[in-house]
């Protein structure tokens, strides 16, 4: 046989066990997701404590009208330690705009299954401040970073929303930025707007003090995020995000990722539905206690990245109206 009819016999078996490889991905695909996301929550999930009268009250929906400007949601896996300065920084800010201002707020606190004191700790920030203002979401199981998130963005009454980490590791006072730039695209919160806190101004910064390695998983990253999702903004990863009520109920009614490629899809889906959005840059540093491992992190978010697309791309998620999502 002669060498290039060999290449030929190997290029035709291999684009015929690529094929088979494809359809039976696409099928696996089909059979295991649903178009919609299944939004689990049990039945203790949908009251909060009020510590002060020690009485569970049942969560407001994203769906009622708004009765407060803005809603914080911070979501909070074992931050017994971290937490205390960033709900101390985040409570005096907001504090001091509510007595400057007509203004008002809440801020939900969800325990994303945590095995620590965070739950103790956010409860006696309701009893001081009154749970009208500091609301504790405490999930039975861990559902992610991504599924905490949804889930205080369901049970929110602001007119804007803002997810936080619970880390502080930006700068609260950043928010009159954000809420500078939403009110530019859309002052009203029936219309849809997102403005994303972004630290790409401080990649250089970044690469000075991170190894080879670090640099190279962030570079290899961003490039998965532009190849698979997201190509308009350069930074998806801080979490310091602004939705109006409006793009909330529309966006976290349909995502299906709970974890930490859940800002990926987020704008992924932003982009998608030509959802008005901005990139505003803020203060940022490095907190120590990450519950991220740099490689295996990487690599599961490599994945994610590619199913998000994929998955997408083959039907078997769809971007329907979401008022069809539905819930278990």
């Amino acid at each position: 046989m002669a060498f290039l009819e060999y290449l030929q016999l190997i290029a035709f078996f291999g684009s015929a066990i690529f094929t088979v490889l494809l359809i039976s991905l696409v099928i696996i695909q089909k059979s295991v997701t649903t178009p919609l996301p299944v939004i689990k929550r049990h039945k203790q999930e949908k009251t909060f404590l009020d510590p002060n009268i020690l009485k569970n009250i049942e969560f407001p929906s994203i769906e009622d009208e708004p009765s407060v400007d803005l809603s914080v949601i911070v979501p909070a896996y074992n931050e017994e330690e971290r937490m205390p300065s960033m709900l101390d920084e985040c409570l005096e800010y907001l504090e001091n705009k509510s007595k400057s201002a007509n203004f008002t707020y809440e801020v939900i606190v969800v325990s994303d299954g945590s095995s620590d004191g965070t739950v103790a700790l956010a409860l006696k920030y309701s009893k001081k401040y009154t749970a009208e203002k500091v609301r504790v979401l405490e999930l039975i199981e861990n559902r992610g970073k991504g599924g905490a998130v949804r889930l205080g963005m369901l049970s929110a009454r602001g007119r804007n929303l803002l997810f936080a980490d619970a880390d502080g590791a930006t700068t609260f006072s950043d928010l009159d930025k954000l809420t500078e730039a939403l009110a530019a695209i859309n002052k009203d919160w029936t219309e849809d707007a997102v403005v994303i806190g972004s630290r790409a101004h401080l990649e250089q910064e970044a690469i000075a003090t991170r190894s080879a390695f670090r640099t190279f998983l962030m570079h290899g990253f961003h490039f998965l995020v532009w190849l698979f999702a997201v190509r308009s903004l350069r930074d998806t990863q801080c979490g310091f995000k602004l939705l109006t009520r409006s793009a909330a109920r529309k966006l976290f009614r349909i995502m299906h990722v709970e974890r930490w490629a859940f800002d990926v899809e987020l704008l992924y889906l932003v982009e998608r539905l030509n959802i008005p959005v901005r990139e505003v840059a803020v203060k940022w540093q490095e907190i120590e206690g990450s519950k991220l491992t740099p490689f295996w992190s990487w690599i599961q978010m490599g994945v994610d990245l590619f199913l998000i697309w994929f998955r997408y791309t083959i039907g078997a998620w769809q971007i329907v109206d979401t008022t069809k999502a539905h819930s278990e």
